[in-house]
């Protein structure tokens, strides 16, 4: 006979519970597309009708590798959340705001952007004053 979980975690030493909830947040944190639709349980028929496509277009976009950011926009936005896109460098990180709201200005400008060397702003205590 299966034996709950809640009985097994009684069971479990606070070091083993501390690290499973460590993992827990850790899946959690990140996952594909799909495992994100079935957390806030949620079907494809569901998700579709909401992003008002079919079910086919649905399993396609959550397959993709590669999808244009308006369009992982609205699958999020379905879903009742909101898509925030931010860079990350070793000085700092930077929440981008250019697809915010109205998603790219030209057609097939992201197919086209190519990655330009950037430093982020000196913070206020390392700038040089004049």
């Amino acid at each position: 006979m299966a034996k709950k979980f809640a009985e097994l975690e009684a069971k479990m030493s606070p070091a083993s519970r501390g690290q499973s909830d460590a993992l827990y947040e850790k899946l959690v944190a990140e996952m594909p597309l799909h495992e994100l639709r079935q957390a806030k349980a949620l079907s494809q028929v569901k998700l579709a009708k909401a992003l008002h496509i079919n079910q086919a277009a649905v399993s396609k976009m959550e397959n993709r590798a590669d999808m244009y950011i308006s369009t992982l926009r609205d699958y999020i936005r379905a879903m009742g959340g909101d898509l925030e896109i931010v860079a990350r460098f070793p000085d700092g990180a930077v929440r981008i705001q250019n697809f915010a709201d109205h998603g790219v200005r030209h057609k097939g400008a992201m197919k086209s952007a190519k990655a330009r060397p950037s430093t982020l702003p000196a913070k206020r205590s390392e700038r040089k004053t004049a």
